[in-house]
């Protein structure tokens, strides 16, 4: 009996480490629009075709954590400071932890568009460098007085042009990385622990992903995780998602920083295409061991067409695909 529960002890000892690591792996959705999409008269319903929260069907599916976009001063109001707090306290509700992903325009930023918010055009780069920091710290501030804790930070998002242009091109390094510690000061004042990710987008492009964070490094930026965006053709997923690990595993050597994959998806009509390349891509990043911290859908919950979007993983009858089945 003894050398029974010595055994028996040994094997929980040994299991607590992989349960803490399985616990650790985030297994993300951003789901900024579903507000907007509930407004809109939209529901979601589960294999039981009922209708339930989403947030509630995304636990369900697996999902343990949540990424949500702020914007400054969105004209109709959807992604700012209570709007995001409001999906917050539902993610909370549910368990999962949550990414705030800081886009520093009054609407959407990627590599073609990053536009200053209107309140901070003619500002000088000095000033802008506050505006970052008084703004990230103010959304920050406002959701912890709320009760919500805040894992990780994108402070910008797809900034392969940089952000706040022109000022923050990546025609200068030094002002970008200017704003970017604003941001980076900014979260560490609010949670401390948080980890803070700069994210681009064509996370296959290992020259992109050279070229940017080296420069960035070299100008001063401060940044603790490299968040990638991937967005795998349905015939070209195997080899897109080489390349991903590649650049992956070329970023963990390169600059000793954890990798997370903050946005992927597939056109919601391939979910057994996309169920195959989101377990691989989940396999590929996990391999990094306690340097590969998860992966985030883009909207899985957006209807298909909603808003244009057809990369989702909800079928028109407002249930998820197999898609997610991975999580």
């Amino acid at each position: 009996m003894i050398r029974r529960a010595a055994h028996m002890l040994s094997a929980l000892v040994l299991a607590v480490p992989l349960c803490a690591q399985a616990q650790s792996f985030a297994k993300g959705a951003d789901v900024s629009w579903v507000s907007q999409q509930e407004a809109a008269g939209y529901a979601f319903y589960g294999d039981d075709a009922l209708r339930h929260d989403p947030f509630a069907l995304l636990k369900a599916k697996g999902a343990n954590a949540i990424r949500l976009r702020v914007w400054v001063n969105p004209a109709n109001g959807w992604n700012d400071g209570s709007d995001t707090l409001y999906k917050a306290k539902r993610a909370a509700a549910q368990g999962q932890r949550i990414m705030i992903d800081f886009h520093y325009s009054d609407t959407w930023a990627d590599p073609a568009h990053q536009a200053k918010p209107a309140a901070w055009a003619g500002h000088s780069v000095a000033q802008l460098r506050t505006d970052v920091y008084e703004h990230t710290y103010g959304i920050l501030s406002y959701l912890k007085s709320n009760g919500i804790n805040v894992e990780w930070v994108q402070v910008g998002n797809e900034i392969n042009s940089g952000m706040l242009l022109p000022e923050g091109s990546t025609s200068n390094f030094t002002q970008l990385s200017g704003f970017i510690n604003s941001g980076y000061d900014a979260v560490k004042a609010v949670y401390p622990s948080a980890k803070v990710v700069l994210h681009l987008a064509n996370g296959h492009d290992n020259g992109l992903f050279r070229w940017f964070f080296d420069n960035a490094k070299s100008a001063g930026a401060k940044w603790d995780v490299t968040g990638m965006s991937h967005y795998p053709g349905a015939s070209t997923w195997s080899s897109d998602n080489t390349k991903i690990d590649a650049n992956m595993a070329d970023m963990v050597s390169r600059h000793g920083r954890p990798v997370i994959v903050s946005e992927v998806g597939m056109d919601w009509q391939q979910a057994a295409t996309a169920k195959l390349m989101l377990a691989d891509l989940m396999t590929k990043v996990k391999a990094r061991g306690s340097q590969g911290l998860g992966v985030f859908y883009w909207e899985p919950q957006a209807y298909p067409g909603w808003q244009g979007y057809t990369l989702g993983a909800l079928n028109n009858s407002g249930q998820f695909t197999a898609a997610l089945d991975p999580y």
